[in-house]
């Protein structure tokens, strides 16, 4: 019944018109500006802060040593240091080991030394800074989050969990490739950026 199919399609059309597009989730943390980490332990650098990270574009990423997708995302993350940290780019891993509260900087050394991280890497142990960046009292889906910020210290973008990646020839990864290439050409947009 193809006038059937038509309904329905104008009754979708109808309803973005009257309500709008969903919220991809995390559009609530575009533009505003990146909190301090007021993080302690770092691996690869000294504890970092917003404020002297300007006029840097960062990719920040918590992630956690039992999570699949952060291990299918971590040779990503490596590839985006290596291709664009002479540029100006940053990433910065943010190590959220689960449950919150273990603070077992042994625990994180291991995993930062598994997936291969030779970028700054800081344990958010019980998860302030996590809350304060993407969970502040919202109903998120994922907690293994990625911010894009641009060289002023707002966030751009937001990958709001699961994982991202090259293609590995499944179709089952063509979003993580699809998110992957979204990502790197946030990175580039915003290192051409003054």
């Amino acid at each position: 019944m193809p006038s059937r199919k038509i309904f329905l399609v104008l009754i979708i059309f109808w309803q973005l018109a009257l309500f709008g597009a969903p919220a991809q989730e995390g559009e609530d943390r575009i533009g505003i500006a990146a909190p301090d980490f007021n993080l302690q332990h770092w691996i690869n650098a000294p504890p970092l802060e917003m404020g002297k990270l300007k006029g840097k574009v960062l990719l920040i990423r918590w992630w956690t040593d039992t999570c699949d997708l952060c291990a299918a995302t971590a040779p990503a993350l490596r590839k985006l240091q290596q291709e664009y940290g002479d540029q100006g780019f940053q990433v910065i891993g943010m190590f959220h080991p689960k449950p919150p509260g273990d603070w077992s900087e042994q625990r994180m050394q291991e995993a930062v030394k598994r997936f291969q991280f030779t970028f700054p890497v800081a344990l958010d142990g019980d998860w302030s800074a996590l809350k304060r960046w993407w969970l502040n009292g919202a109903q998120r889906d994922s907690t293994s989050v990625s911010f894009i910020v641009d060289k002023h210290g707002v966030i751009r973008y937001v990958h709001p969990g699961g994982e991202f990646h090259e293609s590995n020839g499944s179709p089952e990864h063509v979003a993580c490739e699809r998110d992957f290439k979204a990502i790197e050409k946030t990175i580039a947009v915003l290192l051409a950026e003054n």
